[in-house]
C-alpha cells in the first residue's frame, strides 16, 4: 500500500467524517481515478510527436496510454479527422496512489520558483484539474532524453459532492496548495 492510501484509510477518513457530519462511510469522498493526458500539437506537422508523448507518459505512469486520435477536421489548426493528436492514460487503484505520491512528495516540490497549486481548479463536484509545463520534472524522465517539452494535464476525479469537500480531501492527503496571503 502506498502512503497516501495508508493515511486515507487510517486518519483522512475519520477526519472528513467528523469535519462534515457524515452519517455513512460511504459518503465520505474518496478518489476513483486520475487521468493524465498530453495533448501534442505538434503532431499535425510530424506523428512522430505523438509516439514520443507516449513513450513519455508510460515512462510516467508506469502503464500503457492509449493514443488520442481527432473527432473533428479544424482547418484552421491544420488538423483532419482521424490524425493521432495525444495520448492518455487512466489509473485506478494501486497505480492510482502510486502516481500521486511520487507527485506530490518528488514531482511538484522539483518545480523551480514553486510556491503551491492553484486553488482554483475545483470544478463544482469536486474534481481537480492540474496543469504541468514540462514533462521533465517527473524524476523518471532525464533531461537527456528530453527533445522537446511536452505540457501534461492531470485530472484528479473523487467522489465529493462539493468543492470544499473535495479541495479538503486532497489538503489532507498533503496536496502543497498556495496559501492566499
Amino acid at each position: 500500500m502506498s502512503i497516501i492510501q495508508d493515511k486515507y484509510n487510517q486518519t483522512i477518513r475519520a477526519e472528513l467524517t467528523k469535519e462534515f457530519g457524515y452519517k455513512n462511510v460511504h459518503q465520505v469522498p474518496k478518489l476513483t481515478k486520475v487521468v493524465v493526458n498530453a495533448g501534442v500539437g505538434r503532431a499535425t506537422a510530424d506523428s512522430k510527436h505523438v509516439e514520443d508523448a507516449t513513450a513519455i507518459l508510460g515512462k510516467i505512469t508506469g502503464q500503457q496510454p492509449v493514443q488520442t486520435i481527432a473527432k473533428k477536421s479544424v482547418a484552421s489548426f491544420k488538423l483532419r479527422e482521424g490524425n493521432k493528436i495525444g495520448a492518455t492514460v487512466t489509473l485506478r487503484g494501486e497505480r492510482m496512489y502510486e502516481f500521486l505520491d511520487r507527485l506530490v512528495a518528488v514531482t511538484l516540490p522539483r518545480i523551480r520558483d514553486f510556491r503551491g497549486i492553484s486553488t482554483t481548479a475545483f470544478d463544482p463536484k469536486g474534481n481537480y484539474s492540474l496543469g504541468l509545463n514540462d514533462h521533465t520534472i517527473f524524476p523518471e524522465i532525464s533531461f537527456e532524453e528530453a527533445s522537446t517539452s511536452i505540457g501534461l494535464q492531470v485530472n484528479i476525479v473523487t467522489t465529493a459532492q462539493s468543492t470544499a469537500e473535495g479541495k479538503r480531501l486532497l489538503e489532507l492527503m498533503g496536496f502543497p496548495f498556495r496559501r492566499n496571503a
